[in-house]
């Protein structure tokens, strides 16, 4: 029988970088965001862009209060806390801190380690690497489906067939490859209207 691994309690977090920019993917892409990208991941992407987020011990530990103090530093009142995999840590009390301080707490998550924190919105965006945790599917706000290759879509289809029926059904070309995929991606929105696109708008307009 495995043992399931539970996320790490810590009052220090790796923190691999923060920056204040655009939310550029999902239901909230254009709003001004204070992003927390902890490192740590398990999942193995072959075509993550922030590969260097993987190894845990590469990137300091910080205080979850100074984390807190960075964000205070700009205007906008959104963090989204990112990875790396953000799960694979319990977040209840940095999610808590940033809500005390005034922000809305969103994360993006590959749902695969057991479902920690105080959200106001979970974007899950499930990889075929690795298995997700059950919890996520009442959880997740937004299922965003990367879109690689055609098989991705039937890929799609069975987790927006896990989700809570108020969960954003979004598909979103991966960017190697959004050349090719995105007339496929709407194509298939057409089709299959409960969809909605998804672009990394952060990318077109060459910010963080």
């Amino acid at each position: 029988m495995l043992t399931e691994t539970l996320p790490i309690v810590t009052s220090q977090l790796p923190l691999m970088e923060a920056f204040y920019t655009l939310q550029g993917e999902g239901q909230h892409s254009g709003k001004a965001a204070y992003f927390i990208r902890l490192g740590g991941c398990e999942v193995g992407c072959h075509w993550c862009d922030v590969k260097e987020s993987w190894d845990a011990d590469a990137h300091p530990k910080q205080e979850i209060n100074t984390i807190v103090e960075g964000a205070l530093a700009y205007p906008g009142r959104l963090a989204v806390i990112t990875g790396g995999e953000p799960l694979m840590y319990n977040l209840d009390e940095l999610t808590g801190a940033l809500r005390a301080a005034g922000f809305q707490t969103n994360i993006e998550t590959s749902g695969v380690c057991p479902f920690t924190g105080h959200w106001d919105w979970v974007c899950f965006s499930p990889k075929k690497f690795k298995t997700p945790h059950s919890d996520i599917y009442a959880n997740a706000n937004e299922l965003k489906a990367i879109i690689y290759n055609k098989s991705d879509f039937e890929f799609a289809e069975e987790h927006a067939a896990l989700v809570n029926n108020d969960c954003t059904l979004l598909l979103q070309p991966e960017w190697s490859k959004h050349e090719q995929m995105l007339p496929l991606i709407i194509d298939y929105i057409k089709d299959n209207p409960k969809w909605k696109m998804s672009l990394q708008t952060h990318k077109y307009m060459n910010i963080p």
